[in-house]
């Protein structure tokens, strides 16, 4: 049976640059519950002085932070429109 030893591999292979959606903290809405942290696959999403960080340059996109946050305190946009 298969087993999960790490979190993603986007860190080795540098694949935030594919991304379609950005996902965006609103940090006023946020209450730091943790469960995008937890809930990220690839780990880019980190509790940085009581405040989300996203690591854009590795971020998949998947938006699970996004479908995860019970207060929905995490939007997206395209990555085209980030810009």
């Amino acid at each position: 049976m298969p087993e999960i030893w790490n979190i993603g591999n986007t860190k080795i292979r540098k694949t935030g640059s594919w991304r379609v959606f950005k996902p965006l903290i609103n940090l006023e809405k946020c209450t730091r519950c943790s469960l995008c942290v937890i809930y990220c696959p690839e780990g880019v999403i980190e509790m940085v002085d009581n405040s989300l960080v996203v690591d854009y340059d590795n971020c998949k996109g998947c938006l699970i932070c996004f479908n995860e946050c019970p207060v929905k305190a995490i939007s997206y946009v395209r990555e085209a429109e980030a810009v």
